[in-house]
């Protein structure tokens, strides 16, 4: 345990930084990342690399787990997942405090994760004991014949993490695989260590056996002898198209099936007859509130119709300059840090490029220092004027960076939104229900929320096409993701 004291806070501690492998624990690797707290700057733990051999031990173990986790009944399953979702509740205060040490979480963004985390675990929990279990088909005719199909787990899952929401990925896919009957290695990012910790102590806690559900900590030799090891039947990766490039190319020398939850670049369309007030509000809250704009699903671009543009733009930029950037231990704040100085230097660069671009900020745009120096701040920035083709406007930011855009009607509305390579989430603002009907079948995306209903739920599915990913968790469909079906078929018995 290491104790820590932040920035005008009270000490706490963090847990060590282990291998979770059946059931046993161990503090070495093939080497040592050092994690740096993104509120400070400063280095706070040592977190073990899993070598290969670590990496096949795992799944080897899990292999075996499989055999007893398969065969346990169904009701077993779901009440150890209720279980889990129970005590995930009743260690929010850890896990928030964890949040921030892993990426500098605010507090109540930690906290609401949360909540939302164990509502996803409960969710799946329910579905343990009544999966889908086929259908049953005859077939009449000379001799005739009986069939049925089965709907069965993989075995093995690999599950590899991006450091942005750790806990939340964790119950996005874990409890889903779980109930569905299958094993579990997963790899989080070293960035982000501590929240998986706490999960796993929890996951036996629940009653869950040794073995079914593994941690190993590690970098990208880690996760290449993960999803390319022969016992992982499937993978299930959350993070960037670059890394997800090279997961499928691996995947594809055994047709490995592949799960890709990936990044976004999402439109809010806001129409002139929509309700602006509530517009603006759930426009910076979204954009900047949440994760301080590093998730995938935020919709980080604005498109205005033209009537309201101008004044619709001052509002949000107004709304997002009233929002704390500070300590994430301290409750009024509502940004904190970005993960680490890479994503700094990644934000100051595109700032730069949107500028000689022609763009205008109308707020923030630069490193905070002061009082905030040490850490890796960047305020929430609102650009406008950001032109269409630019870098701003088709690439993922993953940091406070809120490009606003305009459109003159309906049709312009579409081809904007649907400009890039990425396909997530859309959001969409309007009155009309005509409107919002069509817009959203139009919007090339793997959901559309209107007027402030929430994304990424647990009882929807959720998930991208193109650049954004395939597959999908949440909802009977990322139940679906873990199962694989086989056709039976009897003569005369």
């Amino acid at each position: 345990m290491v104790a820590v004291t932040q920035q005008n806070q009270p000490e706490f501690v963090l847990p060590d930084v282990t291998l979770r492998i059946g059931s046993t624990t161990r503090s070495t690797g093939a080497q040592t990342h050092e994690h740096i707290n993104p509120a400070t700057g400063r280095p706070d733990a040592a977190v073990p690399m899993a070598s290969t051999a670590d990496v096949n031990e795992a799944v080897r173990i899990a292999q075996e787990a499989f055999s007893v986790w398969k065969a346990t009944p169904a009701v077993q399953r779901g009440r150890a997942l209720l279980k889990l979702a129970d005590l995930v509740e009743e260690h929010t205060a850890e896990f928030a405090a964890l949040a921030t040490a892993d990426n500098g979480a605010p507090t109540m963004t930690a906290r609401n994760m949360v909540s939302a985390s164990a509502e996803w675990i409960r969710y799946y929990g329910g579905w343990a004991d009544k999966l889908p279990l086929g259908r049953i088909t005859s077939v009449a005719g000379a001799g005739g014949s009986f069939g049925h199909t089965l709907r069965q787990p993989y075995g093995v899952i690999g599950v590899v993490i991006t450091w942005n929401a750790p806990l939340m990925s964790l119950a996005m896919k874990i409890p889903a695989a779980l109930a569905a009957g299958n094993t579990v290695v997963v790899k989080p990012s070293e960035l982000t260590p501590f929240s998986a910790m706490l999960f796993a102590d929890l996951v036996h806690e629940a009653g869950i056996p040794d073995g079914v559900f593994n941690v190993v900590t590690g970098g990208a030799e880690a996760g290449a002898t993960l999803v390319s090891h022969p016992l992982v039947k499937k993978v299930s990766f959350t993070g960037g198209p670059e890394t997800a490039r090279k997961i499928t190319a691996a995947c594809a020398q055994t047709f490995k099936p592949v799960l890709l939850e990936l990044g976004g670049k999402s439109a809010n369309v806001v129409f002139a007859d929509a309700d602006l007030d509530a517009a603006a509000l759930h426009a910076a809250f979204m954009a900047f509130g949440i994760m301080t704009g590093q998730a995938c699903a935020l919709p980080t671009r604005l498109l205005v119709q033209d009537s309201i543009h101008d004044e619709f733009a001052a509002k949000v930029a107004t709304i997002a300059a009233s929002f704390k950037v500070g300590s994430p231990h301290e409750l009024d704040t509502v940004c904190g840090p970005v993960i680490n100085q890479s994503a700094i230097d990644r934000i100051e660069a595109m700032m730069a490029k949107a500028r000689e671009d022609g763009a205008s900020v109308l707020t923030g745009g630069a490193r905070l220092g002061g009082e905030l120096a040490e850490g890796f701040y960047y305020p929430p920035t609102v650009v406008a004027d950001v032109d269409r083709e630019s870098e701003l406007a088709l690439q993922e930011v993953f940091g406070p960076v809120l490009a606003v855009m305009r459109f003159s009607d309906e049709a312009d509305a579409v081809a904007l939104a649907n400009s890039t390579d990425y396909g997530l989430s859309g959001y969409l603002w309007t009155s009309d229900a005509k409107r919002a009907v069509r817009v959203a079948e139009q919007l090339e995306t793997g959901e559309v929320v209107v007027n402030g209903a929430p994304s990424a739920v647990a009882e929807r599915p959720f998930g991208g096409i193109g650049h954004s990913g395939n597959g999908n968790e949440g909802g009977l469909e990322g139940l679906e993701e873990f199962f694989w079906t086989k056709s039976v078929a009897y003569g005369t018995i």
